[in-house]
């Protein structure tokens, strides 16, 4: 009895591995499907933010021009400090964390650079309003 059940213990083994013969591709198919793995999260790494830093650089420096320094120096300050932070995220390859910074950096600049338009606009108004009383009060001691 014993040796009739190990008999059909083999007749059983033999019978199921048959049937999952080896597929002559099956070594290409998981071959292209690990490269297409490694590809794909070699994607999702991304590519590295270097024309958003290039515009934000360039936004920075305009900034600078203006006169944002004077006019807006926390909001200059925080541009600057950011895109110094883009730099070493990007640098680290973490590009969504430099990519994000260099767009905040990229935002602050305009701000501060709107801000140092406004200031210089507004010292301009001050400049012009104080001539006209100058004017006003020139004409005053000429007529007496």
């Amino acid at each position: 009895m014993f040796q009739k059940s190990r008999t059909t213990e083999l007749m059983t083994m033999k019978t199921n591995t048959a049937q999952t013969s080896v597929s002559p591709f099956r070594g290409l198919k998981i071959a292209a499907l690990v490269l297409g793995s490694s590809l794909v999260l070699a994607g999702c790494a991304g590519n590295p933010p270097t024309e958003q830093l290039a515009v934000t650089k360039s936004v920075v420096n305009s900034a600078v021009s203006a006169g944002a320094t004077e006019y807006a120096a926390v909001e200059m300050k925080a541009a600057q400090d950011k895109l110094k932070l883009a730099e070493i995220a990007l640098h680290d390859k973490d590009y969504q964390e430099a990519k994000r910074l260099a767009e905040q950096a990229e935002w602050d600049a305009r701000v501060a650079e709107r801000k140092a338009q406004a200031g210089k606009a507004d010292r301009a108004l001050q400049d012009a309003h104080k001539g006209v009383q100058e004017l006003r009060q020139e004409g005053l001691r000429s007529a007496q």
